[in-house]
């Protein structure tokens, strides 16, 4: 057993956490992890049914109110830059499902369409042929 203490300048040692601290560090990672949850949501949610638009809408406003939170609350308590890189990227996320949710609203009879069309293809051919479908139904692509 080779104990060799290390020079004083290379020991880093990290303070305690108050019990303030440990349980703000708490709620911050619970709100971070339900808002993954809810971006993570809002995309399957879509993924599965587009007849579940307004569930996909609920989440994604949902998402963009905790990623506010914990914007506002990693700046102002300093806790992790991990959090803030990933609610950053999470309200980006939000924001490009924002507009595929405001453009499946705008032609969600054609989205809707295409989406069962595509459900009941079994060959390549057949799903080529939903798409044309799809560009032909919608307005100002012909």
């Amino acid at each position: 057993m080779n104990n060799t203490p290390e020079p004083a300048g290379q020991q880093r040692t990290k303070q305690p956490l108050s019990d303030a601290a440990k349980d703000s560090l708490t709620k911050t990672r619970n709100l971070f992890r339900i808002f993954i949850v809810t971006v993570l949501g809002a995309f399957f949610v879509y993924q599965l049914d587009v007849s579940y638009l307004w569930l996909t809408g609920i989440l994604t406003a949902a998402s963009f109110v905790l990623g506010i939170l914990l914007l506002v609350r990693s700046a102002r308590l300093k806790e992790s830059k991990l959090v803030l890189f990933g609610t950053v990227s999470g309200l980006v996320v939000s924001l490009i499902m924002l507009l595929v949710i405001l453009a499946t609203a705008l032609f969600f009879r054609q989205v809707q369409d295409f989406q069962t069309c595509s459900r009941e293809a079994l060959t390549d051919q057949a799903l080529s042929n939903c798409r044309v479908q799809l560009e032909s139904s919608l307005p100002g692509l012909r």
